[in-house]
């Protein structure tokens, strides 16, 4: 667990997601980030210095392998109170709109529920599982199939629901925390969407992996990219952030 809290808490103090008294939502979809969050976020909360409060909520969106007795369990075990928002995504995103890019939807609509839910249990944080590759992958999406240059902030407020979303994991790589699953053997849902491996971030990572391949710094790169030119709130850091 220390290789996601050292990295968590330097994002955590670099960009001031956590301050005394307050209740974060915990956006749990059962995979391996949120997981890992929701866990690194409680160990957190013993010896942090500022005072904050959790609650996990998982949106149930209809898809036929989400398992809400498994989240029940997995909160009750680290006594983190737990709220399931049910919402038939599904049938929205694949039946009635028939998408065939259904990811972009489907996020806004977690998204607004989530806030909802969030507010209705006197939340004022909204934690979000996005990890450093997340970033990266989010960031080449943009460029290359919206023309902009632009990723997931650290830390950004929503003035129309008057909550503030943190990313807590965006310095931890994926590499890590797939890591942390194994050596723990942390129980995690086996499917939380039915795009896994079939969309554009999926092909967006590959093409990562293929470059690394040629350039082993390409992570580096396009992450000190964005921090030097202060994309989305980003910052540049002067401790190397692990890989």
């Amino acid at each position: 667990m220390k290789h996601i809290l050292s990295p968590m808490r330097k994002a955590i103090e670099d960009y001031e997601m956590i301050q005394d008294g307050d209740k974060i939502a915990v956006a749990l979809s059962g995979g391996k980030d949120s997981i890992t969050m929701l866990k690194a976020l409680k160990s957190l909360q013993y010896f942090y210095p500022k005072k904050f409060d959790l609650v996990a909520i998982s949106v149930n969106p209809g898809f036929e392998f989400f398992d809400s007795e498994f989240l029940k369990r997995t909160c009750d075990e680290i006594e983190v109170p737990f709220v399931e928002e049910k919402y038939d995504i599904s049938k929205i995103v694949f039946e009635d709109r028939k998408e065939k890019n259904p990811c972009s939807l489907c996020a806004n609509l977690r998204r607004g529920i989530l806030s909802s839910a969030a507010k209705r249990e006197n939340c004022n944080k909204i934690a979000l599982g996005h990890n450093l590759d997340d970033v990266l992958e989010t960031f080449l999406m943009n460029l290359f199939f919206a023309g902009s240059i632009s990723t997931f902030a650290p830390l950004s407020y929503m003035s129309r629901s008057d909550i503030t979303l943190i990313r807590p994991l965006v310095y931890v790589s994926e590499k890590e925390i797939k890591r942390y699953i194994k050596k723990s053997d942390t129980k995690i849902m086996p499917k939380v969407c039915p795009m896994d491996g079939n969309s554009t971030r999926e092909y967006i990572k590959n093409l990562i992996v293929s470059l690394s391949l040629k350039n082993p710094h390409v992570k580096a790169g396009i992450l000190g990219a964005i921090q030097r030119n202060e994309i989305n709130g980003w910052k540049d850091t002067t401790k190397k952030i692990s890989e």
